[in-house]
């Protein structure tokens, strides 16, 4: 444990300026609150934030930020209060500490929804001050450093989960690695300790194996890049196992396949250097294709940079080697932190770039958007987790995204209003649909249109959170504008039922008994199904006594299965109870030869859905509604226009592009029964189209027909979604 003395004497080295009597009075306030408080390990509790502490100052934080770390239990854990913080330490310091404290413990404690909204106080904490979340780093790497002491190996698991999910994402965003390397490798080490022994095993036995083989390689590129006047550092590193592992399992291959499990540091004291060391690393070893990356023209959206090359090195091994500046090294290793860190002789820094941190806005935007804590979690996982490609505004400006973005990710990035209005999109000057995948380098012109409106089926292709938390957002606007009218229908008719009328007053009163706000949220509620006509006709009329209700028509879905010819015809379905009602789903359409499965659903019977409809996963936890159904024998005489196919179709704009389409349908036999348009564009239409058919075979072959139609970019069976 550091002593005070010692924690003062750590500051002063790298900021002579800073208050030495401020950190003694934190140091000392601190252990007397924590007083005889204990950790699991059996330390005093007091050692913990001193270690935070010592953290901070490994990064060369500034005064406040370290007194931030003596003091960020005190309120949460003790009888401290704010307003003693305060007096003794100033407002910026109880801005930090209350910033840190109003999180809580950001743990998987009683339900997911209190982990989102405690990361949601995260998010806003660290939007104020970005030394909220470097403390709240130090913190867990502490705790994470002392989890072998906690005695139960789920809580242990369920920590280090989090860790990996939450803590780790954040530490790359804001760059500082070597944070986010040990709290990987301790996470993986609880998670997953076969595979992390395994690993250390053999590298261990690599090291003294090859540790000639190194010390070689780094005498060799010394000396060349000292032959060609250049005075450098380098050095070698090992890389972590959690990145080892993640590298076996993306890549698929085994320990020993892995060929770059060193790395090699070059740094230079300016960025014309880092060039002059890749040309003339360039010129002795052949380079490996597909393996440089440029990180200094185009920045990671961290702020990291570096060049990255692979060459086939001395004694022909395979090696990678990056080459940066000191200043860059430091901001790679220190991230956000490097810009509050003290200089020796420069003073302290605090100018971060805005556009670095740009993810730290999208961030908000989620938080303003997403209504429940949940919900904004998945969002967010979003923007943290997925690899970004760069794309250009037609004005020059770097726009980073996810990897498998799309032009309406590009444009709710650009602005939100600009996302919401997108109509349609240019690629590197050519026009392509909305859910095209774009790549690196790219420039995306975005068209927009004021009278536009965020489309449903944006969701299916969106990756970015920000996006699919607007996309939802007005969805869910449409829906309750859609529940509300329905919802007053059949509030209406069940009083007309009773001979009675309702007054908008008369609901106003009794909407606080179903948790309404108000009577538009009440009828949006019996829309939706969560609150019945009948409980709201007796909260009005309590003394009322029903007619006697009459009896229901349960076969009413199989009336749709009438032929053209007025004659109802039976299901051909098997493994049915006779005279049970039953309906095809909409959401993936079954057809005859589809395999199939029935859910029982209360009020409707049994619909059938296809085996690989995605609907079927929300029924993943009540198997007892489950049927085991097939169609009857294939031979079954079943009319056409009784079963429909819907079919996903991208068609050129083009004069009677249509008019081929309704042909080639109806020359295979096929009747068109509704068509939506999608998606509108210059020189496409993007449309659902519902068609009549036989069976599955019958609406393969209209796909075959249609696929060989030169005025037809594409046809596919719709999914549901």
């Amino acid at each position: 444990m550091i002593r005070q003395y010692e924690l003062v004497e750590i500051v002063k080295a790298y900021d002579p300026d800073a208050d030495e009597d401020a950190i003694n009075r934190a140091y000392v306030y601190a252990m007397k609150m924590h007083g005889s408080q204990m950790r699991a390990s059996g330390d005093p509790y007091f050692s913990h934030p001193l270690e935070v502490a010592g953290i901070l100052t490994e990064m060369k934080l500034d005064t406040a930020s370290v007194i931030t770390a003596l003091l960020h239990d005190t309120i949460e854990d003790t009888e401290a209060t704010a307003e003693d913080i305060k007096r003794l330490f100033g407002d910026e310091v109880l801005r930090l500490v209350e910033g840190v404290t109003k999180l809580t413990r950001i743990e998987f404690q009683n339900a997911e929804a209190k982990q989102a909204e405690n990361f949601r106080k995260l998010v806003l904490a660290m939007s104020e001050d970005i030394r909220v979340l470097l403390v709240k780093l130090a913190d867990r790497l502490h705790n994470m450093r002392t989890l072998h002491h906690i005695k139960k190996p789920e809580k242990r698991k369920r920590i280090a989960l989090e860790t990996l999910e939450i803590y780790v994402p954040l530490a790359e965003r804001v760059g500082v690695n070597k944070i986010k390397n040990e709290l990987e490798d301790i996470a993986f080490q609880n998670l997953n300790p076969d595979a992390y022994d395994s690993i250390t095993t053999r590298l261990k036995f690599l090291r003294e194996e090859g540790e000639s083989v190194v010390t070689d390689i780094l005498k060799e590129l010394r000396e060349k890049l000292g032959e060609a006047d250049l005075e450098v550092n380098v050095t070698g590193r090992e890389k972590s196992p959690y990145s080892i592992w993640k590298k076996m399992q993306k890549k698929n291959i085994s320990f020993e396949q892995l060929s770059d499990i060193m790395a090699f540091r070059v740094l230079t004291e300016d960025k014309a250097l880092c060039y002059h060391v890749l040309g003339v690393i360039h010129s002795i070893y052949p380079t490996v294709p597909g393996r440089f990356k440029d990180y200094i023209s185009i920045s990671k959206p961290n702020g990291y940079q570096s060049l990255h090359t692979t060459v086939i090195g001395p004694e022909n091994y395979r090696i990678e080697i990056q080459i940066r500046t000191f200043e860059m090294h430091e901001e790679a290793e220190l991230g956000v932190a490097a810009h509050w860190a003290y200089k020796q002789g420069g003073g302290k820094q605090q100018s971060i770039d805005g556009k670095k941190y740009r993810w730290l806005r999208e961030l908000m935007d989620i938080v303003e958007h997403a209504p429940r804590p949940e919900e904004f979690l998945e969002h967010t996982k979003l923007e943290l987790f997925q690899e970004q490609v760069f794309c250009f505004t037609p004005q020059g400006d770097l726009i980073e995204l996810p990897s498998g973005a799309t032009p309406v990710d590009f444009a709710y990035a650009v602005h939100s209003k600009v996302g919401d209005t997108c109509v349609g999109a240019k690629v590197n000057g050519r026009i392509v649909p909305l859910s095209t995948k774009l790549g690196n380098g790219d420039q995306v012109d975005i068209t927009t249109s004021k009278s536009q409106t965020p489309s449903p089926n944006w969701e299916r292709f969106v990756v970015t959170g920000k996006a699919r938390a607007r996309i939802r957002r007005f969805i869910r606007s449409q829906q309750i504008e859609q529940f509300a009218e329905l919802g007053k229908s059949m509030l209406h008719k069940a009083f007309k039922n009773e001979d009675k009328n309702v007054t908008d007053k008369q609901l106003a009163k009794v909407s606080k008994q179903f948790k309404s706000d108000g009577v538009d949220d009440l009828y949006a509620g019996i829309g939706s199904g969560h609150i019945q006509p009948k409980e709201v006709f007796k909260a009005v009329y309590p003394e009322h006594k029903s007619k006697p209700a009459l009896k229901e028509d349960f076969l009413g879905e199989r009336k749709k299965t009438k032929s053209r010819s007025g004659k109802a015809k039976p299901m051909p379905i098997k493994g049915l109870i006779p005279g049970m009602a039953l309906h095809f789903a909409r959401c993936c359409h079954p057809l005859p030869g589809d395999r199939i499965v029935g859910i029982v659903t209360t009020g409707k019977g049994v619909a059938i859905h296809t085996v690989d409809c995605d609907t079927l996963e929300s029924f993943a936890d009540t198997p007892e509604r489950w049927l085991d159904v097939a169609w009857e024998d294939e031979d079954t005489d079943v009319e056409a226009e009784t079963h429909i196919g819907r079919l996903n179709i991208t068609l050129s704009n083009e004069p009677g592009s249509l008019g081929n389409l309704s042909t080639v349908v109806g020359t295979n036999g096929g009747n068109i029964t509704n068509i939506r348009i999608t998606n509108r564009a210059l020189d496409f239409w993007e449309m659902l189209i519902d068609v009549y058919v036989k069976d599955s075979r019958h609406l393969s072959d209209i796909i075959a027909s249609l696929r060989s139609n030169s005025g037809i970019i594409s046809v596919n069976r719709a999914q549901s979604k």
